[in-house]
């Protein structure tokens, strides 16, 4: 009858010593936590301040990043119209400015596959000046570049706005006309003689006349640029060799 009481006993002595474990080791753990401090709100704070500084560090560089934007873009502007004066430079003549052989080959190329896609038509004229040379030895080169750049203004002012004139080189010039016959053309380039026979230069106290002989080439839809040219050029020396009865040079005193 005594073992039920003793076991009863230690039972009893057991459950205040668990109890006094557990109360003993609650306020040890709440106070170990407090001391640590939440453990997610920390580890944030820097974290945030991070993405501010970031945000800030890019809008501070934005402002820098456009104006550089803007100077390339200017840069490259006036790198593309340089380009271009560059290449209007490489086709025009320095001295008349007007095409020289390469511009007015690049229109006349132009000209023959229009007219051949639209059936259109036109002429070509190579004009060569008939005594630029006894000028030049006489007078000077001077001389014969006003003597060309007077003829240069006095084609250009016989021709329309869709009309092209050039310089082929030295004392050879070339007309691209639009629209008109072959029967037209050769009267153009009557006109185109003449007129340059008209012109008068005096030179140390002496007038002086140049003269010019022009050959004609029609344009069509069968018509080849390189041997347009060919045909008008070889119609201009036809020409020439016509006119070879008129001095060379005519020297009058003032």
């Amino acid at each position: 009858m005594k073992k039920p009481k003793r076991a009863s006993a230690a039972k009893a002595k057991k459950g205040p010593k668990t109890s006094a474990g557990r109360s003993k080791v609650a306020p040890k753990r709440l106070a170990e936590s407090r001391a640590k401090g939440p453990a997610k709100g920390p580890a944030k704070l820097p974290a945030r301040r991070g993405a501010s500084a970031a945000g800030g560090a890019k809008g501070a560089m934005k402002p820098a990043v456009n104006a550089t934007i803007r100077d390339l873009r200017s840069k490259l502007k006036g790198a593309l119209r340089r380009v271009a004066e560059l290449e209007a430079a490489a086709d025009t003549d320095f001295l008349l400015e007007i095409p020289n052989r390469r511009g007015f080959e690049r229109e006349l190329a132009r000209a023959v596959a229009y007219m051949k896609r639209y059936r259109a038509s036109g002429a070509l004229i190579v004009l060569d000046v008939d005594r630029l040379k006894p000028i030049n030895d006489s007078f000077g080169h001077a001389a014969g570049d006003e003597v060309l750049k007077a003829i240069a203004a006095t084609l250009t002012r016989q021709i329309r706005a869709s009309d092209v004139v050039g310089r082929l080189g030295g004392d050879e010039f070339a007309l691209l006309l639009w629209n008109l016959s072959e029967t037209d053309a050769k009267a153009k380039a009557a006109a185109f003689e003449q007129a340059v026979d008209e012109l008068s230069f005096v030179f140390r106290g002496q007038h002086v006349s140049a003269g010019a002989s022009a050959g004609v080439a029609p344009l069509g839809v069968q018509s080849d640029a390189t041997r347009a040219l060919e045909e008008a050029d070889a119609a201009m020396y036809v020409r020439k060799a016509h006119r070879r009865h008129e001095p060379r040079i005519r020297l009058v005193s003032s």
